[in-house]
């Protein structure tokens, strides 16, 4: 049994989080006017002041203030060289919060570009400009007129390169006469993960040939010594930088449109522009600043030390074991089998948690700080369980302290880690933004150190080895009852929005997370499993109403919305898609909370690895998750990983477009205790509808769910299970289109319609096609080779166009509106064309329409979309 010793409590905040009509209700007590040009610290509609004055005068209004504090963001471009902070100082209280939101009718941005102008042409041959830019810029990302450009980058999977104990050589004697060679980036796509390393160096061979040297210390991550400790941690499997996808960022490089080269010792930015695009008059934005919006409580990342560190002093006769496969912090522990031996740590902060194993062999542990005997412990327990902590104490004064255990019984005392609180723990809390724009932003950390992948946007970090994310341009640190309402956040060289440190009771709400180089909405930790104190757990935070497009765009392993470790977590009716690898990924640890009976039958090593975990009691409801697996594989629309505490609901939920890689319901390794019922799963295009691939998935419930296919796999232990009602044709019983016309955020107010979306009625034999590179909308098709299979959609507006490709092997094309035939139209042209409109109609009268699209011959008909017009 484990016990936490508690001593004078500092207690955190929490409270239910406050629904829209409470948080509406609240009275506004002192309103605050900024403006990109601000000054002064009147702050009023007339004199309105800067952000930072603005903040500053919060601070002195909290005390007093009766009601919301409101400051009101004049439309603009607000342009940020670092992050606009907020502190516990900056909080609001319940029930009365520090509101920071749009004025009426105007989108103020938060922008961390330089807007660069000046371009000239420098190579009309392959058409590239360039233009100068400020002393010291550095950024791995472009943005033309909101397009995101991609850096210079080579062909995919280049034939001709061999690997080597440095890098890799190939006979093209070409690549020896590149300049600024330790910007090159070798980048590899492998199984779910993707990896980066810049180059040391290239150099010719005798054989007129070309060295490709990669950055040792990259090398050596992602190469030659992958990180791999194992649950809970990373699973079994290794993919490793073993070859190249693609080279990236050199001059030599440019030629393609939409790239661009930053030369920053040399102060130019090179350019090629696309088609149409006048870089005159284009609003060209270089991402400069790595995050535009921080809230910090304290403490900050709370991460488990192993029992190694210098401040640890074992007293009498303590033994050392290292490489211990029993699931340990660092595989290693130190252990005394001798009554009245000790542990001592001296530490400065608040509070300390010890890690160690229970077991049947363990026993009592007198717990010591500053000298005084607190309590008795007990690690004694009827199975092994690693990283236990069997020690919270939480509540110290700030300074230093010491604690020390000593041995009272058992058989053994084993000390595996500390975890310490350096700080009081007072999030940031009731603080609100809203209708606010967040965008453009860069992380430059890759360039120098590379991207050493774990899974989903989890990273090893470089030095360390410690789990570490991509870092987000809206980042919470420990926070309580944040909230985002109708905020957009887009075109990053980060992730989006990330509540974390243990975050709790927070919100993303009816916002727009779009083109993302990373996550879009990540909540919670990875290292933070073995936590017994709920104010240091995840818990309470709710994903919903959002729409969260093309994650992913520059580190492709990025999800849509990443859940790690977290209690009561609500993800609701999101529209996520267009992603390179899973759309949701939600849970952590593998087979590490499955027992060791269960992992032996998955043919894990034994002794095995296994502990605990606080995740559970979550919600995954209501969402459209659609388009995903561009890239990557072994993913899928919602991918859950790990065991659980308590049963979570995997409800309501529509996955659809899988381009490559998928199962469209993948509970994976260690997942355990879903209620997974009444999903609808379409256009699977030959994965599985379900797939539980081995036994350490356990005690989950599958059953009344609808799909296009009736292939599954389940291999899990302990599955209450039923077989989806299978729907081949498009033609879903009411229970399953319920579910369709529920799912998602609600109806959009987009003129742009693309295939994959809800609104379609898709009848007959249907397929998808993303990742086409073909110029479609959003990259993708529906697509049938059946007569008589049929496209409907019903709009509102006064005319629609439909979108489609047009080529020889397309056919006649049956149109319907309104129950009214009209004269059928022929996609077929003896060369492709993409986004063709094919038909279209104007001068409706106001209201509900209904346009049906249907095969008449041909071998294919190919829907890419419709644009309304009013």
């Amino acid at each position: 049994m484990r016990i936490s010793v508690l001593i004078a409590t500092v207690p955190l905040i929490i409270a239910t989080p406050l629904s829209g009509a409470a948080a509406s209700a609240s009275h506004t007590s002192d309103v605050l006017h900024v403006s990109p040009s601000g000054q002064g610290r009147s702050c009023s509609s007339n004199a309105p002041c800067d952000l930072a004055t603005a903040r500053d005068r919060v601070r002195a209004l909290l005390p007093r203030a009766a009601g919301d504090v409101v400051v009101e963001l004049n439309g603009g471009t607000y342009r940020l060289a670092s992050p606009f902070s907020l502190g516990a100082q900056d909080s609001g209280r319940p029930g009365h919060r520090v509101v920071y939101r749009a004025a009426p009718g105007q989108t103020p941005v938060l922008n961390g570009a330089v807007r660069v102008t000046g371009f000239t042409k420098v190579d009309a041959a392959k058409n590239i400009y360039r233009a100068k830019v400020p002393a010291g810029t550095a950024s791995r990302e472009l943005f033309v007129d909101g397009v995101r450009a991609r850096r210079a980058r080579g062909a995919s999977n280049p034939s001709g390169f061999t690997a080597t104990s440095t890098g890799f050589t190939t006979s093209d004697g070409s690549y020896a006469s590149w300049t600024n060679t330790g910007q090159v980036e070798i980048v590899k796509n492998n199984a779910w993960k993707q990896m980066r390393c810049p180059l040391a160096s290239i150099t010719a061979t005798a054989s007129g040939g070309s060295d490709l040297t990669v950055d040792p210390a990259c090398w050596n991550n992602n190469h030659s010594s992958v990180p791999h400790p194992g649950f809970p941690f990373n699973g079994n499997g290794l993919p490793t930088l073993d070859g190249i996808t693609w080279i990236e960022n050199a001059y030599q490089l440019l030629g393609t449109p939409g790239q661009f080269y930053l030369d920053s010792a040399a102060r130019y930015l090179y350019y090629v522009p696309r088609a149409g695009e006048n870089l005159a008059k284009a609003d060209v934005e270089l991402p400069v600043a790595p995050e535009l919006l921080d809230l910090s409580g304290t403490p900050g990342h709370l991460a488990p030390l192993n029992d190694t560190d210098w401040r640890a002093t074992y007293t009498g006769s303590w033994g050392y074991q290292n490489g211990r496969p029993l699931g340990d912090l660092n595989a290693d522990v130190h252990y005394t089998s001798t009554n009245g031996d000790s542990f001592g740590y001296t530490f400065a902060g608040t509070g300390i948690q010890v890690l160690s194993e229970t077991n049947t062999d363990e026993g009592t542990i007198d717990v010591y700080v500053d000298g005084a005997k607190v309590s008795t412990v007990s690690a004694n327990n009827a199975e092994r369980l690693a990283q236990q902590a069997i020690v919270s104490i939480t509540g110290l004064t700030k300074g230093s302290h010491t604690l020390k255990l000593v041995k009272t019984g058992g058989d053994y005392l084993i000390v595996d880690g500390v975890t310490v609180i350096p700080d009081v723990v007072a999030p940031v809390h009731d603080v609100a933004f809203e209708g606010i724009t967040f965008a453009y932003t860069t992380w430059n950390a890759p360039t120098a150190e590379g991207y050493v992948d774990n899974q989903a946007g989890v990273l090893w970090d470089p030095t360390t080895h410690a789990p570490i994310r991509i870092p987000a341009a809206v980042q919470v640190h420990r926070g309580a009852r944040i909230s985002f309402t109708g905020d957009v956040v887009q075109h990053t060289g980060t992730s989006g929005i990330d509540l974390a440190d243990q975050t709790q009771d927070s919100s993303v709400t009816g916002s727009s997370i779009i083109d993302t180089s990373g996550i879009g909405v990540a909540v919670g930790e990875v290292d933070d499993y073995y936590q017994t104190q709920t104010a240091l757990m995840t818990s309470g935070n709710t994903v919903s109403g959002d729409t969260i497009l093309r994650p992913g765009q520059e580190y492709q392993d990025a999800v849509g919305i990443f859940v790690g470790h977290s209690r009561n977590t609500t993800l609701a009716h999101n529209d996520v898609g267009y992603t390179p690898y899973s759309g949701i990924s939600i849970g952590w640890g593998w087979g590490w909370a499955s027992s060791c009976d269960l992992q032996a039958k998955q043919g894990l090593p034994t002794p095995c690895s296994h502990g605990t975990t606080y995740t559970g009691g979550n919600h995954v409801v209501g969402n459209h998750v659609h388009s995903v697996m561009g890239v990557l594989n072994d993913g899928g629309p919602i991918y859950t990983l790990g065991g659980q505490a308590s049963a979570s609901e995997f409800t309501g939920n529509v996955l659809g477009e899988c381009i490559d890689g998928c199962n469209m319901i993948y509970h994976d390794e260690g997942s355990s205790l879903w209620n997974t019922h009444d999903n609808v799963v379409r256009f699977s295009n030959g994965s599985l509808w379900l797939n539980l691939w081995t036994p350490t998935i356990h005690d989950d419930a599958i059953y009344d769910n609808y799909t296009d296919t009736a292939a599954y796999n389940n291999n899990g232990t302990n599955i209450t299970f039923q077989q989806s009602t299978v729907v081949p044709d498009g033609n879903w019983p009411p229970a399953a289109q319920a579910i369709i016309n529920a799912a998602g955020p609600g109806p959009s107010t987009s003129k742009v319609i693309d295939d994959d979306d809800l609104r379609i009625d898709y009848r007959g034999s249907w397929s998808s096609s993303g990742s086409r590179n073909l110029g479609d909308l959003n990259d993708g098709v529906h697509y049938t080779q059946q007569d008589g299979a049929s496209a409907t959609i019903t709009f509102t507006g006064k005319g629609i166009s439909f979108l489609t490709e047009t080529n020889s092997d397309e056919g006649q094309v049956g149109v319907t509106l309104d129950g009214v035939a009209k004269p059928a139209v022929d996609a077929n042209t003896a060369n492709r064309q993409v986004q063709y409109q094919l038909y279209s109609v104007t001068g409706l009268a106001a209201g509900s329409h209904t346009l049906t699209l249907s095969k008449l011959s041909g071998t294919y008909f190919l829907v890419d979309g419709f644009q309304l017009s009013s």
